[in-house]
């Protein structure tokens, strides 16, 4: 993990370790870093497509819901209407889009970001207590198939960072 001062050799030096075939890569800021996430190789995440989902099932779920409660369960004629009125099933169909939307897109966030965990290799290291506050740091990890620690640790040193520390079991 190499540490640095400012963001833009952070980001030059993640552009680099993705051109040069790393990519199990991750960087730590205690800003946003404008291209930082093109630079690491970040791709588009699945929450938006879950949500969909989720919101789908949810219109679905509550449309049937309100077709079984009007017309199988419980048929009751008001006013001369027929028992298919779908627009009075409206409202039930909107919130139960919403709910499941909602409790799809949390928990797709829980999951996707390997949520609960409570701690991460990177806190063995010292210095990464300011990456909070005012310094910034690059990660190759261990599991990276190009990954040798020498020859890594070199490639690191190359971006002449502040300081260069070995994360275990990353």
């Amino acid at each position: 993990m190499a540490e640095f001062d400012d963001p833009a050799p952070l980001v030059k030096a993640a552009n680099e370790t993705y051109a040069a075939g790393y990519r199990q890569v991750d960087a730590f800021s205690p800003i946003p870093v404008h291209g930082l996430a093109q630079a690491i190789g970040f791709k588009k995440d699945r929450v938006a497509l879950c949500v969909l989902i989720g919101g789908l099932s949810g219109a679905t779920l509550g449309f049937n819901l309100a077709h079984w409660a009007q017309r199988i369960s419980y048929p009751l004629n008001v006013g001369g209407r027929p028992l298919f009125s779908w627009p009075s099933w409206i409202p039930v169909t909107f919130e139960c889009t919403i709910l499941f939307a909602g409790f799809s897109a949390l928990f797709s966030l829980i999951m996707l970001n390997g949520l609960p965990r409570l701690h991460h290799p990177v806190f063995e290291v010292p210095a990464f207590q300011r990456a909070s506050l005012d310094k910034f740091f690059l990660l190759i990890k261990s599991s990276d198939p190009k990954f040798k620690s020498e020859d890594t640790r070199r490639f690191l040193e190359g971006f002449q960072p502040t300081a260069v520390a070995e994360v275990p079991n990353t």
